[in-house]
């Protein structure tokens, strides 16, 4: 049982989701310079209940339910001072080595970064603000707003967020989303509006960014890349209109090959991201409006004695999100 410092809060782990990271630190034992030297707790996308707070703690008590940003400042740098902490170079952030996760009974975590849920939100919808963020902090970078014209690639967990974020920025009866992946998910994003869906076939990238003008009517002002494979990401530039924005949220290989000449001619804009900052409170307040439905993503439940078939489950990527339930008396969402 660990003991809260002076700033932090010890949690009783309700909800915590799988991520595709997760799975590749277990997999693979690293992600780019990110390398697991050590045994390390594997969890970032959780929820969980107050059960005892630190000294100097004054925001939250026992028994608040709140959901957990797992990238905690660990010193106010320059970074932090600009509001963009997520690229502090000290950060601590759970489950990235060497900084263990929360797929565990009991955790401690510094209490500024702990928001309580309000009580129309479930334990499982504050796990989902962690990917809901990405799509937030992505939306933000690529200045989404209302009647933006959006092309989304690929419609895994964090696409399908990226959608429902990219709806809520524009909020207008005219939307324009298309997502390319696999038809069962293509089905998935139509479910959570998508407005067209644009299955990839075996086609150059110049040839798919041809079909979706086609299929969209016109080339979108903004693409969100989701993907992380150099084909997907060759497509988002050519498929973009002049002057129009690319979004890198997909992580893949170290080096990719990019059509340059073609986005520096036509003026396209390039942005990357890197996970997120200051979107909890908008998350919040979005699921507890009911305008947002994430808890549709969840297509498995696991307790966490079955950790392993969990984290099998999600390298098959036979579901969308799978969550693990930590507290053995509680396996509600």
């Amino acid at each position: 049982m660990p003991e809260p410092g002076p700033y932090d809060v010890l949690l009783k782990m309700h909800s915590v989701g799988i991520c595709g990271s997760d799975v590749h630190y277990w997999q693979r034992g690293r992600i780019g310079d990110f390398v697991v030297n050590s045994p390390m707790v594997l969890g970032h996308e959780a929820s969980g209940t107050v059960v005892k707070v630190g000294s100097s703690v004054t925001t939250l008590k026992k028994g608040d339910r709140v959901a957990i940003e797992p990238g905690v400042p660990r010193e106010t740098d320059e970074f932090c001072k600009s509001g963009r902490y997520n690229l502090s170079p000290t950060i601590f952030f759970c489950a990235t080595p060497p900084d263990d996760g929360n797929l565990c009974r009991y955790y401690t975590h510094n209490a500024n970064f702990c928001y309580k849920l309000p009580d129309n939100v479930t334990f499982e919808e504050g796990a989902l603000i962690e990917p809901l963020s990405v799509g937030i902090h992505a939306c933000r970078r690529a200045g989404v707003t209302l009647g933006s014209k959006v092309f989304i690639c690929g419609a895994g967990p964090i696409g399908l967020v990226t959608l429902l974020c990219s709806h809520e920025s524009r909020r207008t009866s005219q939307s324009d989303d298309r997502v390319d992946l696999s038809a069962p998910r293509l089905e998935k994003a139509k479910e959570l509006g998508a407005d067209f869906t644009v299955e990839i076939k075996k086609e150059s990238p110049q040839e798919l960014a041809d079909r979706v003008k086609n299929t969209f009517g016109c080339m979108p002002e903004i693409t969100m890349e989701c993907s992380g494979a150099e084909a997907s990401i060759q497509t988002a530039v050519y498929a973009t209109r002049s002057g129009g924005t690319v979004v890198l949220i997909g992580m893949g290989p170290e080096m990719v090959t990019l059509p340059l000449v073609s986005a520096a001619a036509r003026e396209v804009d390039i942005k990357g991201i890197f996970r997120y900052c200051n979107t909890w409170p908008m998350a919040i307040a979005m699921l507890a409006s009911k305008k947002v439905n994430v808890q549709a993503l969840v297509t498995h439940r696991f307790p966490l004695e079955k950790a392993l078939e969990a984290f099998e489950t999600t390298r098959k990527c036979v579901g969308i999100k799978v969550m693990l339930k930590c507290d053995p008396n509680d396996q509600n969402p």
